[in-house]
């Protein structure tokens, strides 16, 4: 039985064209459409032929203070090179608030975009360690003093295994769930 799987995110903005250009030149989104929706104006971005849109900015967020309501959109990379090459493009677009963390089953960089909204790029590990884990990185550092350090780390705490292995013991309880 198949479930539900991601398929956009959508989310109301200030600035509609700064937002949707940040996604674009930053994330390589392209736009598939853009319209009116009653008296709001929506961008469509999308990285996958597949999805028409993945991300959906509408207008009419109003301008000061606000309650944060997403905690962050995540994107996957391929490999360290690519989320070392994406922060940098981030940051030359004026990305804040730049941390990167190791999650130890992942490699990742938090910022906001220029409304404030906190991106996410990640780049799976190959090893698995109990979540919630938020240890310091260095992405200046070579990405195989990255990939050392991480997996001598990883091997020291308890709960670790390979991804592989977490994957498959989590796939035997989804499917044991699901049949229920």
């Amino acid at each position: 039985m198949e479930g539900p799987s991601f398929s956009h995110f959508g989310m109301f903005v200030t600035d509609l064209e700064r937002v949707a250009g940040f996604y674009r030149d930053v994330l390589d989104f392209v736009e598939t459409d853009r319209g009116d929706v009653g008296d709001r104006r929506i961008i469509f971005l999308s990285r996958d032929p597949k999805e028409h849109h993945q991300l959906a900015f509408v207008s009419g967020l109003p301008e000061g203070p606000r309650q944060e309501v997403v905690n962050q959109i995540s994107f996957r990379l391929p490999d360290l090179a690519s989320l070392k090459r994406y922060v940098a493009r981030a940051v030359a677009a004026g990305a804040t608030d730049l941390r990167g963390l190791n999650h130890g089953n992942a490699w990742a960089a938090y910022f906001r975009d220029p409304e404030g909204n906190r991106i996410e790029l990640f780049v799976d590990s190959p090893w698995y360690v109990p979540q919630p884990c938020r240890e310091p990185l260095d992405l200046d550092k070579p990405d195989e003093t990255i990939v050392a350090e991480t997996e001598a780390w990883c091997k020291a705490q308890d709960g670790f295994r390979s991804a592989a292995a977490f994957q498959a013991a989590f796939a035997e309880k989804l499917a044991r769930q699901m049949a229920r």
